[in-house]
């Protein structure tokens, strides 16, 4: 396996950001191993262990957290579990509680300034100290979602979780899909309780501190939190926190307790100011999947909010052109998460772009989906998840899209399992590095659900070709069901295939504009722009 690290992994060298601390950490290698990683589906599973582990800390312990958006009351599960109680209950316990959240645009915008600010000032009060942070490019955010618990004197016990899950209203639904309770507002079309996918990692072993290590390098930066003088005067007269205090050092990364490795990739922009810790910004993100998706040789399974922009999705495109045993699966929202004549628009400019191209690169073998619940509502897909040839597999708050490749900030966890999957076809990718459990157990418990089978219902989507027409024949009847008024029983499964509204001539004139300025914004250096590079 030690070679397969090299191949599918990046380097430091490869990362192309020499200033991040994180690769110090392992010398001779971008990634810690021997950790233990547990897909946590559903936000509902996230959640209830995210409850259970920081309800656990003691006085001296250790809870630092990112996000985008946290809503104070959002409740992990049942009564008196509300995200800002919960925290500060750890905070009055002597536990050291630190947070990053985005400071966010406004409310009225469709974001989050408020709820973040009421988190931040919960948290404040308790003792413990959460920032709100717009050291971003304009019109940028900090979008990265993670929490790392560390026990002093119990190292056993340190446990850290990233992906796409944020704190917030709509996060936790369970696999039936009837949403959150406390709904966060959307499109029409997902009803009045919408129902969300998503996945985040549990992580325990090395990896732990390399996450502490990314919270550190942004909490550390020197650059003010906020430069906006107005805004500067308003937190003042609040008294809100601007000043992120020192934090104590590290403690040392917990002992190997598993078979995974993991690496951390993360997006960075370039900026005038640039990051102490990435001065010309990081894209191991889209380092990585560039130097991944060229190895594909079965079956790449994507999940994603978006997946837009015909120069992000090119990489692929090109793969499957080159290589015909290639198939692509990419389950993404039927709808955009809001309405109006503005919304709209945008969003499918970018997706057609990515679409079309796949389709000329490769007709047949790529297919696109949306989910369902039961019900017929549909499921707004949060997840990004990608996993390629059953060997590599990624879990994070990046979406394939421009934004997230070049322009916010995000954290994604790649993991590469020692551990050989002894089923049929062993072998899936071109280079006989053999398929591997953690891999293909996420694709395979995504499909499940998806497909609306029992646990041990699988034998058939194991082989990746097997697989991929299994996902479209499932939506193809299902797509005849309601096609022909839903008459008779409802076939099992939960996909349909994804079909992409026409825009007119004149639409497209003001909506790819907008879609390439403001909804799928470049975060690169000029040069890197030119030369298309990464």
């Amino acid at each position: 396996m030690r070679k397969a690290l090299h191949d599918w992994l990046l380097s430091p060298a490869e990362r192309g950001n020499p200033a991040t601390r994180i690769d110090e950490r392992h010398p001779g290698a971008a990634w810690s191993s021997g950790n233990a990683v547990r897909p946590l589906i559903h936000g509902a599973t996230y959640f209830t262990e995210l409850l259970r582990c920081v309800e656990g800390l003691r006085s001296g312990d250790l809870l630092i957290f990112t996000d985008w958006r946290g809503d104070p009351d959002e409740r992990l599960d049942g009564p008196d579990t509300e995200v800002a109680d919960v925290f500060c209950r750890a905070a009055a316990r002597g536990v050291l509680v630190k947070g990053l959240v985005w400071r966010s645009h406004w409310d009225r915008l469709q974001f989050s300034a408020e709820e973040n600010r009421h988190l931040g000032e919960r948290i404040n009060r308790a003792g413990g100290e959460c920032i709100r942070d717009m050291r971003v490019r304009p019109g940028g955010s900090h979008h990265q979602k993670f929490v790392v618990l560390r026990h002093r004197g119990r190292p056993e016990l340190d446990v850290a979780f990233a992906g796409g899950i944020d704190l917030c209203h709509s996060r936790r639904d369970t696999e039936e899909h009837y949403g959150d309770p406390q709904r966060q507002p959307m499109a029409a079309a997902y009803g009045p309780r919408p129902p969300w996918h998503d996945v985040q990692l549990q992580i325990r072993g090395p990896a732990v501190g390399d996450l502490e290590a990314c919270f550190r390098e942004r909490w550390d930066d020197p650059t003010p939190v906020i430069r906006n003088p107005l805004y500067r005067i308003a937190d003042s007269l609040r008294h809100d926190d601007d000043s992120p205090d020192p934090l104590p050092p590290q403690f040392p990364d917990p002992e190997q307790v598993g078979d995974h490795t993991v690496q951390i990739l993360r997006t960075y922009p370039w900026r005038r100011r640039g990051f102490p810790f990435a001065p010309q910004g990081e894209r191991s993100v889209a380092r990585a999947y560039r130097k991944v998706i060229s190895r594909a040789r079965s079956l790449v399974y994507v999940e994603d909010q978006y997946f837009w922009a015909a120069e992000v999705v090119r990489c692929f495109a090109d793969t499957l052109g080159s290589n015909p045993e290639l198939r692509l699966i990419v389950v993404i929202p039927h709808h955009p998460d809001q309405d109006g004549r503005l919304a709209m628009p945008p969003n499918l400019v970018g997706r057609r772009h990515a679409l079309d191209l796949l389709e000329k690169a490769a007709p047949g073998r790529a297919a696109v989906f949306g989910v369902e619940n039961r019900a017929g509502t549909p499921v707004y897909v949060h997840a990004k998840v990608c996993v390629v040839d059953d060997v590599w597999s990624s879990v994070g708050s990046d979406n394939v899209n421009r934004r997230s490749w070049t322009h916010d900030s995000e954290l994604s966890c790649v993991v590469l399992d020692d551990e050989r999957d002894p089923r049929e076809p062993q072998t899936v990718d071109g280079f006989g590095d053999g398929a591997r459990v953690f891999a293909r157990n996420l694709r395979l418990d995504l499909a499940r659900e998806h497909l609306d089978r029992s646990p041990d219902d699988v034998a058939d989507l194991i082989d990746p070709r097997s697989a991929f027409d299994a996902f479209r024949a499932s939506a193809e009847r299902l797509q005849r069901w309601h096609d022909d008024g839903r008459n008779g029983e409802r076939p099992p499964g939960r996909l349909r295939p994804y079909r992409l509204h026409a825009l007119d001539r004149r639409t497209r004139l003001w909506a790819t504009p907008l879609y390439r300025v403001v909804y799928d914004p470049d975060g690169r250096p000029p040069s890197m722009r030119r030369r298309n590079a990464y």
